[in-house]
């Protein structure tokens, strides 16, 4: 045993033991709530709520009067359970046969949860669509899914109604929140009816049908991620792998149906998605943000929540809020905030108890910025830093932890222990996975290395998806014959068998000599640059050097231009001057030599751009990473113009 892990030997043969798994649960990886192990389902966890927590609050919205928002006005879990049957058949009296994929087109709102309720109970297949992916990508998405129903917003319904002709499967479009009289009718001859989801729950419960229960391993929802490498891939999560993933979780983390969560993260991603399931199986009282990031603060202060989950990005936020306040706040309060702070710093290093004066003095005064109620913070979805982590395990109180997860693992893979006072790590194995470490020899990362073994993060178990829709290829790339996922991540085992992520696996390639090349690295040192925007950086294993295409700084090169005394007419002509390339490559080289970056890692010819790569010209993820592929499409020409340009005029460079 080590800690918070339990090391196994992966094939009992081999003597090596380099499985690890949660210490919670070593002989047998968790697929259902101990507590409840009737419930195999998302349709069985609702039922069970549904029964038990009938007359408790569950999904509350804030009422606007005269265009100011008042209290949160509640929808009970029995009224919930009501109108779930009540959609799930108006769909099968719109003749909706069952396995269908529905899609959710619009942001976190009571309806939503009632709708995939509705399609858990029905056995139909939830499909979340957003805008962050782009109109696009919706197209994409509901053509693929083969989309049979959607449930959209009056914001959203003129996006389907411009691409109503290329949907041929589309039979049903639900507009949730309109009017009646606003409703567009259609000509028959587009096969769709439009109708609101107010006269859909009518039609319904006029007319009851009984349920149709999935299976544990029947399709619960397709999920769609950005791919890097271009189209959305769908995640396929059963009901079984949401039930194992949350009943893991529930093993550390008991919820109670006292306490109140917030809802904001975007419904469409399994971070949302899986909390949503928790919420329910504890019976949590579910308050929903309006709709707008920068008043969530005050709607926390509405809701006052017990639960908090959110990301890095928000975290900072809040971080740098804070120091802000106490920094402006006079010497005399700053220096009782430092005081405060060190002081209940040292007590929960050593285990001991805080006193209770510094948040009667300080804390609770920054409390009550997020409602003064929260007992658990939770982070994930990018890395944390530990100085803020350990901030807000100050500032807040309660329990602080951070998750690491996918979509693929129908969320958290690992976990930090609730009683772990150290930071700086995602914590030990979800009790319905085991990871394993595995060598990636051209990073230099093995399971030799000292002081801590360290490779590519794999895991298996319950959790694991059922594959990429109808992508045969890519599923089999990321799922191997012994069933373990291959994460891209790469992780070290920390003393107490805590997971800790280093790097993740790049996309790396080989140049013609064999050298290995890992490009974001040779990316992110060139941003430095002070001409560098953007930087695009290829090579090939036909070819010995690199080249790269750069979206300049504009403001930079127009005045290194001026200085130089060069004119142009537009900037095409400023960006193909030889002279620009050659200052630009100077100053990269320069950065280049003070990174260290060895020789083969320069990159030996550059091509400006003025305009920069952006999520509309297909060049970049939603969460701002190079699409390689439709780069290397992209700027084409350009490459085989550097790599000709190279040849004629350093042999050494030719292609091998």
């Amino acid at each position: 045993m080590d800690g918070y892990s339990v090391v196994l030997p992966e094939k009992l043969q081999t003597g090596k033991w380099n499985v690890y798994r949660s210490a919670r649960s070593p002989l047998k990886l968790v697929d259902r709530f101990p507590d409840h192990p009737e419930i195999g389902t998302l349709h069985d966890n609702f039922t069970h709520s549904v029964d038990v927590y009938r007359d408790y609050k569950y999904l509350g919205t804030r009422i606007r009067y005269d265009g100011t928002v008042g209290e949160y006005k509640w929808m009970t879990y029995g009224e919930a359970g009501t109108a779930r049957t009540a959609l799930g058949s108006g769909l099968v009296n719109h003749g909706i046969p069952k396995g269908s994929c529905i899609g959710l087109y619009f942001i976190n709102r009571p309806e939503w949860l009632v709708v995939d309720h509705a399609c858990s109970a029905y056995s139909y297949i939830s499909v979340p669509l957003y805008d962050t992916l782009g109109p696009d990508a919706v197209k994409y998405i509901v053509n693929h899914a083969l989309v049979q129903v959607i449930f959209c917003v009056p914001q959203t319904l003129n996006t389907l109604l411009s691409f109503l002709s290329e949907f041929p499967t589309l039979r049903l479009i639900v507009v949730v929140g309109g009017l009646d009289d606003q409703i567009p009718s259609l000509p028959s001859s587009t096969g769709v009816q439009v109708l609101t989801y107010a006269s859909l729950l009518g039609q319904g419960s006029s007319n009851i049908q009984p349920f149709c229960v999935p299976k544990p391993d029947d399709i619960a929802t397709i999920c769609y991620t950005s791919g890097t490498t271009g189209t959305p891939k769908g995640a396929v999560l059963t009901h079984g792998n949401l039930i194992a993933s949350v009943a893991g979780c529930s093993l550390a983390l008991k919820l109670y149906p006292s306490d109140v969560y917030i809802s904001y993260l975007p419904l469409a991603h399994i971070y949302e998605r899986a909390n949503q399931v928790s919420t329910v199986y504890f019976g949590v009282a579910v308050g929903f943000y309006q709709g707008d990031n920068m008043k969530l603060m005050d709607d926390m202060v509405a809701l006052r929540p017990t639960i908090f989950c959110s990301v890095p990005r928000l975290y900072n936020r809040i971080y740098a809020g804070i120091i802000n306040a106490v920094k402006t706040s006079g010497v005399l309060k700053e220096r009782l905030f430092n005081v405060a702070y060190n002081s209940k710093k040292q007590a929960i290093m050593s285990g001991k108890i805080p006193s209770p004066i510094w948040d009667k003095l300080v804390f609770n005064k920054i409390k009550a910025k997020i409602g003064g109620r929260v007992r658990v913070l939770a982070s994930g979805a990018s890395p944390l830093s530990p100085d803020i982590l350990e901030f807000l395990k100050i500032c807040f109180g309660g329990l602080v932890f951070e998750g690491y997860g996918m979509t693929e693992t129908s969320c958290v893979i690992s976990a930090m222990d609730p009683d772990d006072t150290l930071c700086g790590h995602v914590g030990a194995p979800n009790p319905a996975c085991e990871i394993k470490l595995v060598d990636v020899p051209e990073m230099n990362y093995t399971s030799d290395d000292q002081p801590y073994s360290r490779g590519e993060i794999c895991v298996r178990g319950p959790i694991v998806f059922k594959g990429y829709f109808k992508e045969e290829v890519q599923t089999r790339e990321a799922v191997d014959e012994d069933g373990w996922l291959h994460t891209g991540d790469i992780g070290l085992w920390m003393p107490g068998g805590r997971l800790k992520i280093i790097d993740r696996k790049k996309n790396i390639f080989k140049l013609a000599q064999g050298e290995y090349i890992a490009p974001e690295k040779i990316e992110n040192v060139y941003a430095k640059c002070k001409f560098v925007a953007q930087c695009f950086v290829y090579g090939d294993s036909f070819n010995a050097s690199l080249v790269a295409v750069v979206s300049v700084d504009l403001e930079t090169l127009k005045a290194w231009a001026s200085s130089e005394g060069i004119k142009y007419n537009d900037l095409n002509q400023l960006c193909n001057d030889p002279r620009a390339r050659a200052a630009v490559l100077a100053d990269m080289d320069a950065v280049g030599r003070e990174a260290q970056l060895r020789g083969f890692e320069f990159v030996k010819a550059i091509t400006l751009v003025h305009e920069p790569f952006t999520l509309e010209n297909g060049l970049l993820t939603p969460t701002f990473k190079i699409k390689r592929p439709q780069a290397k499409e992209y700027f084409a020409s350009a490459i085989s113009r550097m790599y000709t340009e190279l040849a004629s005029s350093d042999p050494s460079s030719q292609k091998m």
